[in-house]
């Protein structure tokens, strides 16, 4: 008789640092501007009202951007591992790498930069690949805006990715600062006996987190050494 056994759960919460190595831009430069625009100007309900042409500008560029570009080596790396594990992926990145280099499951807590919503019912969600323009409505005839979770926004999807977060037998962060909440706070939501790994070119500070192994490397370098350390455990 064959005793079927199944995988461990291997949660990864990633940020905009394993995107980097593909081309894409992150915002934290030591200016506080992404690409010369004030954050709250483009990604703050308050920008939106202000002016919604700078916004949807802004975006229709990221999403041209995005388009552009290519899964890296951590990407695809994460997504062999399903292999092994049952792969959950909760990234705080908009764009779509992670399903392009393969990963099956990804939750996305900051939304995605090829989808669009009605301004005012958060539930009308369409795919868009193109731009989004002033005048562009959704059914209920309100004006599209990008399916993103701005500043002072809620973040719908934080309950399920806690809920991942809480049913990990393994959990690994990769290039995030750890400072954007309430993503930051999954780390701490892990279960306290389970291994748990950190990828990035800086290590950020995470206070006292058992059973933490720290890979001081950028994600595509680290993902290979962590494919290593839990294909031998």
């Amino acid at each position: 008789m064959t005793i079927m056994t199944s995988k461990q759960k291997l949660v990864v919460l990633t940020g905009a640092g394993i995107s980097a190595e593909s081309g894409i831009k992150t915002f934290r430069n030591s200016d506080g501007l992404w690409e010369g625009h004030d954050i709250y100007e483009v990604a703050s309900p308050r920008g939106w009202k202000k002016n919604p042409s700078l916004v949807l500008d802004f975006y229709n560029l990221r999403r041209r951007d995005v388009a552009n570009v290519h899964p890296n080596t951590s990407h695809i790396g994460l997504a062999e591992l399903e292999a092994y594990f049952d792969v959950h992926i909760i990234t705080q990145n908009i764009d779509d790498l992670h399903e392009r280099g393969g990963s099956s499951k990804v939750l996305h807590l900051h939304g995605e930069i090829f989808k669009m919503r009605s301004e005012k019912d958060e539930s009308l969600i369409y795919d868009i690949r193109s731009d989004i323009n002033l005048g562009d409505t959704a059914e209920d005839g309100e004006q599209l805006r990008p399916y993103i979770v701005w500043f002072e926004e809620p973040v719908p999807m934080i309950t399920e990715a806690a809920r991942i977060t809480a049913e990990a037998d393994i959990f690994v962060v990769i290039g995030t600062s750890l400072v954007v909440y309430p993503a930051a706070g999954l780390l701490e939501m892990a279960p306290g006996h389970i291994p748990k790994y950190i990828i990035d070119k800086h290590i950020p500070t995470t206070g006292a987190i058992p059973n933490l192994t720290r890979i001081e490397a950028p994600a595509s370098v680290g993902v290979m050494e962590l494919k290593d350390l839990l294909l031998k455990s």
